[in-house]
């Protein structure tokens, strides 16, 4: 039967989301190969070390290993976009300079420039307000050739399939000068480009490789539209990869054809088999031909098992005990033309007696159907189970140390399924053994609980069940589980149905759990007293409500409310301190993870930092210190930090962060976040250096320094939950440094349970 349209519709569609989920794992496990090359160079680690070591920091810092290995790479090499904008370009944002990486390492693993000009649009310019992407190949007489877009409708693509250097127009005008080209307004009178509308914004990025001019890329918005330096610089960080792409060629095959996607739907085991025939060979004469698997449906993956790339081998790899019989059917399919069925490969030769129920089998196919499409290739369907087995014996095969067993006492015979063998110590030739017989290979301490099911069965014709320890042959002791039902004729007992299990491995864990819960319970003990201790001495170094010293110039409130019980102790720390010159410190840190570990790193940083911070060197060196300790301490703990030094002489206030939260600035009731250079975690590389920037504040302004925890919220993303902070500011009203802070910390944002730390600094 014909599969409804609408279902093929489906699978297609399915079948483009697992491609381009694996485009996005490819450029992943890419980025994160990258950060794993520069912490070898960095750290001297073999690839094992330098993968397990980024892991751990992905760990430590709560940060996915994507984002972690965007932040190496950009610290190693410097962002995209601040290379192609200059020494002059203001720095990115974290948020920013991961989302460009990523984007750039997505076009990179593309493998065609259709994929390239797909990843360009929606894992970097799609968020920009771009509309379409047009990527053109230069060709040897300098010929325009079409080569990928995203976003274009199938007519406009075909009109600028080919674009010859006589036309002249922005195209190769662009191409020629080698510099980008913007159209804020549309190119006007410089000549016709694809896209909506004439007016609308427009950029030309040349493609290079190596130096050598390969191409082009046209970017489209859909309406006019301002185009500043950062949004171009980003725009052309995010095109220019896109040139090796173009300079590879386009390697990809065609379009998976829509038979792979009907397989694909179905949920018996199918592959499509091709055979390669000699020219002029009319006549399919053997096995000797190279039957290859061109495809395989999910449901034949899993039938095969752990296999690696099945695709792409000869059949007699895949099925070498059913080679010859599958190999026929092919042949005749191919040669008549019409479809092939056989009940089972390998078939069982007449007169031969069938197969024992639970023996070790090869792979078998019940059920086979060969469909012949022409020109060597056939489809083979087909189930993955042996299916002339008795249905009862294929349900217990499914459960797990499960073996049945009858007795007729009439006959005086008795039979056990294959798996009751093992569980007493018998080879399957050896005759099977009566329930009333079973006293002498069982724990004499357990012979009266058989006795007991032997009576219930026949004295009251009742069923039972019993646990018995069975002693083996060959040494060893199994736990079993023996239940039985009566088999009555009349009134009469005429037979005994029933199942044993073995029940050992379950014994063996339920000691193994309570032997582990009475270690757990004096851990606990233990760990409650170290951590009663380690709070204490983390309370009296970040207490909740400290009273500060009031430097010149400041009003300075602190907070500090910790972990939730299940985490005890954090690494959240925050000093205020005057400087011998006048100036005052403000530092606000947070230490990667929690318990123990987490408090004495702080501990460690805190006072690290306190004691530098007298050397009088600016903030960034302070930070290039700090990350040194941090690379020295014990464990090697990350941070995220900031550290600003405020001199009131002229108000000004210059800081550097470490992967941590922006300083947020209320002045005059408006609230915004005084972005910094982007630098890498406390602890992360060696030699990190650490930039800074400085702002001049007024008399009313007031800072908040914070810790993730403050605003951190569950199922939020990091920029929602700095702005519903950016927000809450704005709507308080303006009051002291001390009644601010207890306002913000009875409306802190966060809900997951981490530490949070508050410092908020008010500009007398």
């Amino acid at each position: 039967m014909a599969q409804p349209e609408s279902g093929l519709s489906s699978a297609v569609a399915d079948l483009t989301a697992e491609v381009a989920a694996l485009h996005a794992d490819r450029a992943r496990r890419s980025l994160l190969d990258l950060a794993c090359g520069v912490l070898m160079a960095q750290l001297a680690l073999s690839p094992a070390e330098a993968s397990d070591h980024l892991l751990r920091l992905a760990v430590s810092t709560g940060l996915s290993a994507t984002d972690l290995a965007a932040d190496i790479v950009n610290a190693a090499a410097g962002s995209d976009v601040e290379r192609a904008a200059g020494p002059a370009a203001d720095p990115l944002p974290t948020a920013e300079a991961r989302r460009i990486r990523r984007g750039t390492t997505a076009v990179l693993t593309s493998d065609t420039a259709g994929a390239a000009a797909a990843s360009l649009l929606e894992s970097g310019l799609r968020r920009l307000g771009v509309e379409s992407v047009y990527l053109w190949r230069r060709t040897e007489t300098d010929c325009l050739e079409l080569a990928g877009h995203a976003g274009a409708t199938p007519l406009e693509a075909a009109h600028w399939r080919w674009v010859p250097p006589e036309t002249g127009g922005p195209l190769h005008r662009a191409l020629t000068v080698g510099v980008p080209a913007w159209f804020p307004d549309g190119p006007g009178a410089e000549g016709r480009l694809p896209g909506p509308r004439a007016d609308a914004a427009r950029g030309l990025v040349p493609l290079e490789r190596s130096g050598r001019s390969v191409g082009l890329a046209l970017v489209v918005w859909p309406v006019p539209r301002v185009l500043d330096s950062g949004l171009r610089a980003t725009v052309a960080a995010l095109c220019r990869p896109a040139g090796q792409v173009l300079d590879r060629g386009d390697r990809g095959a065609a379009p998976a054809p829509r038979l792979t996607a009907v397989l694909a739907d179905l949920v018996l085991p199918a592959m499509v088999v091709s055979v390669s025939l000699p020219t002029g060979d009319l006549e399919p004469r053997g096995f000797g031909r190279a039957h290859r698997v061109d495809y395989l449906n999910p449901a034949a993956v899993r039938a095969l098992g752990p296999l690696p790339a099945p695709a792409g081998r000869p059949v007699a790899q895949l099925f070498p005990s059913v080679y010859e019989e599958l190999v026929g059917l092919l042949a005749r399919a191919n040669a008549t033309g019409a479809p092939q069925y056989a009940p089972s490969l390998p078939a069982t030769p007449a007169g031969a007696r069938p197969r024992k129920a639970g023996a070790a089998a090869e792979h078998t196919m019940a059920e086979v159907r060969v469909l012949p499409l022409g020109d060597g290739r056939a489809v083979v369907m087909w189930h993955a189970d042996d299916r002339r087995g008795p249905p009862v014996t294929r349900a217990l095969a499914r459960l797990d140390q499960l073996a049945v067993f009858e007795e007729d006492l009439v006959a005086g015979t008795t039979v056990w399924s294959a798996h009751a063998y093992p569980v007493f110590g018998l080879h399957p030739e050896d005759p099977a053994v009566p329930l009333r017989s079973l006293g002498s290979r069982l724990h004499p301490e357990d012979a009266g609980r058989l006795d007991g099911l032997l009576a219930s069965l026949t004295d009251r014709h009742e069923g039972g069940r019993a646990l018995v320890r069975v002693v083996r042959p060959g040494g060893g002791v199994r736990r079993v589980r023996v239940a039985a039902e009566p088999v009555l004729t009349g009134s009469a007992l005429t037979g005994i149905v029933g199942v044993f299990q073995d029940v050992s491995a379950q014994h063996h864990t339920e000691v193994a759990l309570t032997a582990t819960y009475d270690q757990l319970s004096a851990a606990r003990t233990e760990a409650e007293l170290r951590d009663h201790l380690v709070l204490g001495l983390q309370h009296a170094i970040v207490p909740e409500a400290p009273p500060l010293e009031t430097p010149p110039g400041l009003r300075v409130a602190a907070r500090y409310r910790p972990a939730a019980v299940e985490y005890r102790v954090g690494g959240d720390w925050y000093d205020v301190q005057s400087l011998p010159d006048g100036k005052v410190l403000v530092t606000v840190g947070d230490i990667a993870g929690h318990g123990i570990g987490s408090a004495t790193a702080m501990i460690a940083l805190r006072g690290a930092l306190h004691g530098l911070a007298f050397t009088g060197n600016p903030p960034g060196r302070l930070m290039g210190w700090l990350n040194e300790v941090a690379m020295r301490t014990p464990g090697q703990p990350t941070a995220t930090a900031v550290c600003a030094l405020f001199d009131p002489a002229d108000r000004s206030l210059c800081w550097s962060g470490a992967g941590h939260p922006p300083v947020l600035l209320l002045r005059g009731g408006r609230a915004r976040f005084l972005e910094g250079p982007y630098n890498i975690l406390l602890g992360a590389l060696p030699g990190a250096g650490y930039a800074e920037s400085s702002t001049e504040l007024r008399p009313g302004d007031t800072l908040l320094l914070y810790t993730d925890g403050f605003i951190e919220r569950r199922h939020v993303g990091l920029d929602e939950s700095m702005e519903a902070l950016r927000r809450a500011v704005e709507r308080m009203r303006p009051g002291p440094a001390e009644e601010l802070a207890d306002r913000l910390m009875a409306a802190v944002l966060g809900d997951t349970d981490d530490d949070t730390s508050l410092v908020v600094v008010r500009i007398t």
